[in-house]
């Protein structure tokens, strides 16, 4: 019979002790059904029965005195259960079942000497087991009996499977005869409704029951926690079942609480939204009667929970919570709609909008640190939080949230420049505000150069470091890997601050000292640059001893070499050749020499050093002068003394090299290096030579600062300005790469920008518009039959063998020479096999046939060649042809070099036969004309500075240049060689933004061994070792190298 509903003013309190409001609980899992029942064993030859008898028992209480114990008896009504007991049991001589001494301690090994089946009696002895396994489960004051109550292993199930399956009976007592094991069962509401209410009764439910509907609680009891029971005594039965699943504290609570729960209709709105989906989640609530049809479970709830800690920390969390308690992970998976998801509560759509809303920040349990914190919340949060106030969005924090801000009105920026206690270094003093407010320089300093986009301040507030003001600080610490700092500052080299100023002209302001420092950035501006002179105290001029009236650009370029010096920055000076370089540098010495700064020292090559000696007493005659020829010796004077008593020491770079160590121990005023492309090469022992030199001011002269890739351009200035571009690599990532590799028009731009201030280069058009002008054009000369028989031949057998080498680094001297030997041949067969003597040269015979027309006409030329061989043989035709010429190549001696020189300036001489790297410097020659170039070298540069011989200021006639290129040979591709090297040149040192690139060489390549053996002899005439000879105009990229030798 069903106990009466409570009153429905208590549901609240009753339900509560169940399951508290909205809270989450735990379904239970479903298991396996129970074994099916077995067929029972086969009969057995009269054996004595064995049955397990069932009886619901009832504890007395204890009576006074009763030393032993309460005992218990049968229980005869269902108030009366306190446990479930079991015995083994036999039958009788009349045929009930009797306990007839049976105890679970004799059972076990009367076996068949008590006449039992064994099989039977095997199972009492496993069941008898309990009793040991659980020591709750026996009863020790009636040792006849088990009680089950307690025990907590699901093996019972399995053992009285087995004792169906065996025929072993299941027998109750006298009050509950009957015992039946059902299928699994269940603790839940059975809900009905009534009166617009609601009524929920606490059932048992059973499988396998005749009677299908639920079961009330008030005659069920626990088998452990894996069963029930239930004393029917209105049937006579004890009825036994294992629980589907383990049962959660709500549905153990039930058995205590055995009482229908009423809730009145008035408030049913409340417990379905309060109660419902939480009971339902921990309790099965069900409708026999089919009145009640449980509502739709309403979407869940996207919960947000943060948690704020100190340092500027942020945790965040994403959870699903369900209307019936349960909570589950949210993720980026659930925005996407459709049978995928888990289940159909969660809003895809919400999760879209947040995600939208979250932008960079994870949809997932996330740390956010500092500055990434603080955009959270000051710019993420506030976005949730509308979205909240609509959907299904719940935010949930712990902590007190930060006041986050970010500052978004402009950054001044106001830059100071003082001396600094480093030698040669300044202080570069940042001060950036925002809205009146200072940011502190280091952590502005640490994140630039970190790369982040955003700083977090102190107080909490952050601004973007994304701002054209921060661009350039920013690209300063990247290229300035010496770079310092200090509390307030940068700390860097003289060079660098001289660099950037341009950069921060517009974007900063100057105060205090750097008012002083951007009056001397101005003065010392390169001329061409639109240099204010006017910036500095007073015009310097030439010192009362020098003998040479200056060209007006002459004299600009003296005094802005004057302000370089005095700002203790080194320059470098490009002008054509032809412009007087000498004249300027020699015009600084004796500036210098006036002042008493201490002795030049100037580096040349050979063929030179005796030219600058003449030019000193020509110019300064008063110019204490010592050159220094040789290494030191006994008897001669050395290093040291020729120091001490002169005010300008030339040597050459051979020299130089060799006595090192001997040069560096000297205090110099100043160092003059003289065609500084000699130490373009920073890997050779001259560039390393030059380096050590103690100098205050260095000056590089050199009209090719530039001649085959920007590398050789930072050779230079590393010996000028170290401090500008102290890192190679660095170099080469920021400035090299982008500008040769991928034409990066603004870091083209940005280049020119850093060099400025250091390098000044006028070209001849620029400051001697008198000068006439030069007329060049290409022949194309076809080869013969059989000497182009012999090249296609020679081509096609080299060219797959070459194209294997192009990225073998030890393969690159066999490559170059392969590249010389076809250079030769198309020149002539008979340079590389003299068995093709025969085959004649038409290169030889263009030229012969155009000088005798111009010999004729009394024009003089001059005749330049890459090989000294080829010269040999245009002499020998010149010879033939009774045509008076003179020879200049690496192998002349110094005396004979100017004697040759004389010889045809004075006229004796038609033609001058020079090779190109012995005549590239040093030579005055405007008597010529004519200009003939036998075979085109790697880049223009060379070639344009054999050219200017005889295009320089001081001639009055034009100058005509013929290039001879052998038709369909490696000259053409030589010749776009050239073109594409002379559009990286213009590109940096020119006027205007030409485009950059194809003159890449590998920044990892070593020098290349010797190009030919010319190159080799003309090296030597200088004495410098092989190590010092720099063949890095032979040097290509893979893709040239494939061009080159292509067809």
């Amino acid at each position: 019979m069903t106990a009466p509903p409570t009153d429905p003013a208590d549901w609240r309190a009753a339900l509560d002790g169940l399951v508290p409001p909205a809270e989450p609980g735990v379904r239970g899992r479903p298991v396996a059904p129970a074994e099916e029942r077995g067929a029972p064993g086969p009969a057995r030859q009269a054996p004595t029965p064995l049955a397990l008898q069932f009886e619901l028992r009832h504890r007395l209480e204890q009576r006074p005195g009763q030393w032993r114990g309460p005992k218990d008896e049968p229980a005869a009504r269902p108030a009366q259960v306190d446990r479930l007991a079991a015995r083994p049991v036999t039958r009788g001589a009349r045929g009930a079942w009797v306990k007839q001494g049976l105890t679970w301690q004799n059972v076990a090994y009367q076996g068949e000497a008590g006449g039992f089946d064994p099989v039977h009696a095997r199972w009492f002895a496993q069941f008898a087991l309990l009793k040991g396994g659980n020591p709750g489960v026996y009863n020790p004051y009636g040792s006849d009996w088990i009680t089950l109550d307690e025990y907590e292993s699901p093996v019972l199930w399995a053992l009285l499977a087995e004792a169906v399956r065996l025929g072993i009976p299941l027998v109750g007592g006298e009050a509950t005869p009957t015992v039946r094991v059902l299928g699994a069962a269940e603790l839940g509401f059975d809900a009905s409704a009534d009166d617009g209410g609601l009524s929920l009764a606490p059932v048992a439910r059973f499988a396998g029951r005749r009677e299908p509907a639920p079961v009330p609680l008030g005659g069920v009891r626990l088998i452990g926690r894996h069963g029930l029971y239930r004393a029917a005594f209105e049937r006579g039965a004890i009825e036994l079942a294992p629980l589907a699943a383990a049962p959660s504290a709500a549905q153990l609570a039930l058995l205590d609480r055995p009482d229908p729960v009423r809730v009145p209709a008035a408030e049913l709105a409340e417990f379905t939204r309060t109660h419902y989906f939480a009971l339902a989640q921990a309790v099965p609530v069900a409708s026999a009667d089919g009145s009640f049809e449980p509502p739709p479970a309403p979407p869940a709830e996207l919960v947000l929970q943060l948690r704020y800690e100190t340092g500027d920390v942020v945790r965040a969390a994403w959870t699903w919570r369900f209307a019936d308690g349960r909570v589950a992970e949210a993720s980026a998976d659930d925005a996407e709609d459709g049978e995928g998801r888990a289940d159909a509560e969660r809003d895809p759509d919400l999760v879209a909008r947040v995600l939208d809303v979250l932008g960079w920040v994870p949809f997932e349990a996330v740390v956010l640190r500092g500055i990434d914190a603080a955009r959270f919340v000051a710019e993420r949060l506030p976005e949730l939080e509308r979205l909240a106030e609509t959907r299904r969005l719940v935010i949930e924090e712990r902590g007190e949230r930060p006041d986050y801000r970010e500052l978004l009105d402009p950054p001044e920026l106001r830059v100071t420049m003082v001396e600094s206690p480093k030698t040669d270094w300044l202080d570069l003093g940042v001060v950036v505000t925002v809205n009146g407010k200072p940011v502190p320089f280091l952590p502005l300093f640490r994140a630039l150069a970190q790369g982040r986009k955003r700083l977090l301040l102190v107080d909490r507030s952050y601004l973007s470091l994304e701002l054209p003001v921060f661009d350039e600080l920013r690209a300063l610490i990247a290229e300035a890997e010496g770079l310092v700092e200090w509390e307030a500052g940068l700390r860097m080299p003289r060079e660098q601050a001289l660099a950037l100023y341009a950069d921060f002209e517009d974007l900063a302001e100057f105060d205090g000292p750097a008012l002083a420092w951007r009056a001397l950035i101005a003065a010392v501006g390169a001329p061409s640059e639109g240099a204010d002179a006017s910036a500095a105290s007073a015009p310097v001029e030439p010192p009362a001893g020098f003998a040479l009236p200056l060209r007006p650009y002459q004299l600009e370029g003296f005094r802005w070499l004057a302000r370089m010096r005095a700002a203790g920055l080194g320059a470098v000076l490009a002008d054509d050749m032809g412009l007087g370089k000498t004249a300027q540098a020699l015009a600084l010495i004796a500036h210098a020499a006036h002042e008493g700064s201490g002795p030049f020292l100037v580096v040349a090559p050979t063929s030179v050093a005796s030219n600058w000696v003449a030019e000193a007493a020509r110019f300064v005659p008063g110019l204490r002068v010592a050159r220094l020829t040789t290494t030191e010796r006994a008897g001669r004077p050395g290093i040291a003394e020729a120091a001490a008593s002169a005010e300008l020491v030339v040597t050459s770079y051979a020299v130089l090299r060799l006595e090192a160590e001997r040069f560096a121990e000297v205090a110099w005023g100043g160092l003059v290096l003289d065609e500084a492309q000699f130490v373009k090469n920073p890997k050779t022992r001259v560039h390393e030579a030059a380096r050590a030199i103690r100098a205050p001011f260095v000056l590089a002269l050199t009209g090719t600062p530039i001649e085959n890739h920007l590398g050789e351009l930072w050779a230079i200035l590393r010996l000028v300005a170290p401090g500008l571009f102290p890192s190679r690599r660095g170099f080469d990532e920021r400035y090299r790469r982008p500008i040769e590799d991928d034409g990066n028009t603004e870091r083209l731009a940005k280049l020119r920008r850093r060099i400025r201030p250091f390098l000044l280069r006028r070209t001849k058009e620029l400051v001697a518009p008198e000068l006439p002008e030069k007329q060049e054009q290409t022949i194309a000369v076809e080869l013969s039959a059989a000497h182009r028989r012999v090249y296609d031949a020679t081509l096609q057998r080299e060219r797959q063998k070459l194209l294997d080498l192009v990225k073998d680094e030890s393969g690159r001297f066999i490559l170059y020479r392969s590249l010389t030997l076809l250079r030769m041949l198309a020149l002539d067969p008979g340079l590389i096999d003299p068995a093709h003597d025969g085959l004649g040269s038409a290169k030889l015979d263009a030229l012969l046939e155009q000088l005798e027309e111009l010999i004729a006409e009394g024009h003089r030329a001059i005749v330049f060649s890459q090989f000294t061989s080829f010269l040999a043989r245009a002499a020998a035709r010149l010879e033939a042809a009774g045509i008076p010429f003179a020879l200049l190549d690496g192998s002349t001696p110094v005396a004979r070099r100017d004697a040759e020189a004389a010889r045809f300036r004075a006229g004796e001489a038609q033609v001058f036969l020079i090779s190109l790297k012995a005549g590239g410097f040093g030579l005055n020659l405007v008597e010529a004309d004519y200009v003939f170039l036998l075979d085109p070298w790697w880049n223009p540069a060379s070639e344009q500075q054999a050219i200017d011989r005889a295009h320089r200021i001081g001639r009055t006639e034009r100058v005509m240049v013929y290039r001879l290129v052998a038709a369909d040979t490696i000259e053409e591709k030589v010749l776009a060689l050239q073109t594409r090297k002379g559009e990286l040149v213009a590109g940096v040192l020119g006027a205007g933004a030409a485009e950059a690139g194809g003159a890449e060489a590998d920044a990892g390549e070593a020098d290349a061994a010797e190009a030919d053996a010319d190159l080799a002899e003309a090296s030597e005439s200088d004495g410098l070792a092989p190590d010092d000879v720099d063949f890095a105009e032979a040097r290509f990229s893979a893709e040239e190298l494939r061009a080159l030798l292509d067809g």
